[in-house]
């Protein structure tokens, strides 16, 4: 964005761009995909739930948003945590909460008690892995940061299309509570994760290191600054306007973003097709969104890309909402699949993306409280957004006006976020465009600096009325020449007395006896010529 933040990690530690870091975005890489398949792959236990308890598909429904509804919801409690005790421990935590729930909704005697279990409790576990491992792979990736983000977020559409399969084969052989268990004790790599999130150190300088030695000793070393505490949630974020552009359109975006997935299967039933062929139209929407979330980070970290990130961004948003407005218009199974294509490959530009955008306006520091209060922003959305299209299908019986509405919200929100960019934030310099007006600035005070010393340097030479040669055979004459004035007592109490008396100023033969005394001679061999002239 226009508003781009410098890139300070905390405790001034760079960011490797490689080494661990890949290590790093492998577990971020399994977090984004649970975060985001879960919810859907719940979905495949629902008629064995309602067979179970004697409840409709609507109640049913309800574990998928609550589960979604805890992972942005919670995004405030997961910023706090971080900021007071660090990403690995709030992961491993998390971990252990999203496995228990689970194992808690095998033992489960009613519907409610899976709303608790598997959408309260294991949805809070499943947002305090996947908020700080975004974090932790801002402060590991800086340079190659849009490749690292969209790598990471292709973990959402591979893990989807591995977790539907395998909750369909556990319910066929284990029934909804056996495969309950079991995905409870596969969410335990939750943990395996956290463990990879190694904080990053900063090396310690031998000024650190003297401090620290001084301190084992007992001695009082230099006093030095005390570093404030760092917010537990950081409302600043509200005053960059960059910030609260991208908030209000994410929001936007957010309530016709998830729609098409939601309802696509639907309507290919309700033009005629078999369940069969209608559920294939998913698979093809998430195998085209594997590869366009890494393409897409390629271009974003181009050089000439990454600093105008944000119009892409905004053009992901309006490719993504006008595939809506097109796929609106569908009448067979060969333009939905066409639709499928197109909307895998702008959901994937989109996915790979939002992330990357927001880390570019704030910046390392300030990125776990904004994305805590982003997720917060757009869980209104996630709650509104999906029900109200539900609403609008019951009472218009036509899928088409679900579709006209979520592309008209979308294209809504890629418009708030390249025109306010471009009126607002079109002016602030880019990071680079900063580092490089401070060094051309640095370079030409210090080139300055560098030629007038060089001419002063000149204008001395040119001064100098002998060579050094020369100097040296004064001087050597002049060691001859002082002894006479040390000697000379009468010479030296006349002179004191002209002095005393305001008299004439004093002869060179006089500053050379002074400065001789003060074991300097040099400074008066061109003054007294000779040392025959002085006898």
């Amino acid at each position: 964005m226009g508003g781009v933040a410098l890139d300070v990690d905390s405790g001034g530690v760079k960011a490797p761009d490689g080494g661990w870091g890949w290590a790093v975005l492998a577990g971020c890489f399994v977090i984004t995909g649970f975060s985001y398949a879960f919810p859907k792959a719940v979905s495949v236990f629902f008629k064995e739930l309602i067979r179970e308890f004697g409840v409709g598909y609507s109640d049913t429904a309800w574990i998928s948003s609550i589960l979604l509804a805890m992972l942005y919801g919670t995004g405030p409690l997961c910023s706090v945590l971080v900021n007071r005790f660090g990403c690995r421990p709030v992961m491993m935590v998390g971990g252990l909460f999203a496995s228990l729930g689970m194992v808690l909704a095998s033992f489960s005697t009613s519907i409610i008690h899976i709303y608790l279990t598997t959408g309260v409790i294991t949805g809070l576990g499943l947002a305090l892995n996947f908020q700080p491992s975004l974090i932790m792979l801002n402060r590991y990736f800086n340079e190659k940061r849009p490749l690292a983000n969209g790598l990471s977020a292709a973990g959402s559409p591979v893990a989807l299309c591995c977790l539907s399969p395998l909750g369909q084969v556990l319910q066929y052989q284990y029934g909804w509570r056996g495969g309950f268990l079991i995905l409870g004790g596969l969410l335990l790599n939750c943990c395996v994760c956290g463990a990879l999130m190694k904080p990053l150190v900063a090396p310690k300088t031998t000024k650190d290191k003297a401090l620290e030695q001084a301190a084992g000793d007992g001695a009082k070393g230099p006093e030095t600054k005390k570093k404030p505490k760092a917010k537990l949630l950081d409302f600043s974020v509200f005053k960059d306007r960059g910030f609260v552009i991208y908030t209000v359109a994410a929001s936007i975006m957010v309530l016709g973003l998830f729609v098409p997935p939601v309802f696509v299967v639907s309507y290919a039933k309700e033009l005629g097709y078999e369940d069969t062929k209608s559920a294939l139209l998913l698979t093809i929407l998430g195998f085209i969104d594997i590869f366009a979330r890494p393409l897409c980070g390629v271009i974003a970290g181009l050089k000439w890309v990454r600093p105008r990130c944000v119009y892409l961004f905004s053009f992901a948003m309006l490719f993504n909402g006008t595939t809506d407005l097109i796929g609106s218009q569908a009448k067979d199974y060969t333009t939905l699949v066409v639709f499928c294509i197109f909307f895998g490959v702008s959901y994937g530009m989109v996915g790979a993306l939002q992330f990357e955008v927001l880390m570019a306006i704030v910046g390392t520091e300030k990125f776990s409280s904004a994305i805590g209060l982003v997720l917060l922003m757009e869980a209104i959305a996630v709650l509104v957004g999906p029900p109200g299209a539900g609403r609008l299908l019951d009472t218009t019986k036509k899928y088409m006006f679900v579709f006209l509405l979520a592309g008209c919200e979308v294209v809504l929100s890629a418009i708030v976020l390249a025109t306010c960019n471009f009126l607002c934030i079109k002016k602030s310099p880019t990071p680079a465009d900063t580092f490089e007006s401070i060094t051309m600035k640095d370079d030409t005070k210090m080139e300055g600096i560098s030629n007038s010393i060089a001419m002063e340097n000149e204008e001395h030479r040119g001064s100098e009325p002998e060579p050094e040669k020369e100097v040296k055979e004064d001087v050597a004459e002049e060691e001859k020449v002082k002894p006479e004035f040390v000697n000379s007592q009468e010479g030296e109490k006349f002179l004191t007395e002209a002095q005393q008396n305001g008299g004439g100023s004093p002869s060179p033969e006089t500053s050379c006896r002074r400065v001789a005394e003060k074991n300097n001679p040099v400074s008066c061999g061109p003054k007294t010529g000779r040392s025959g002239d002085i006898i």
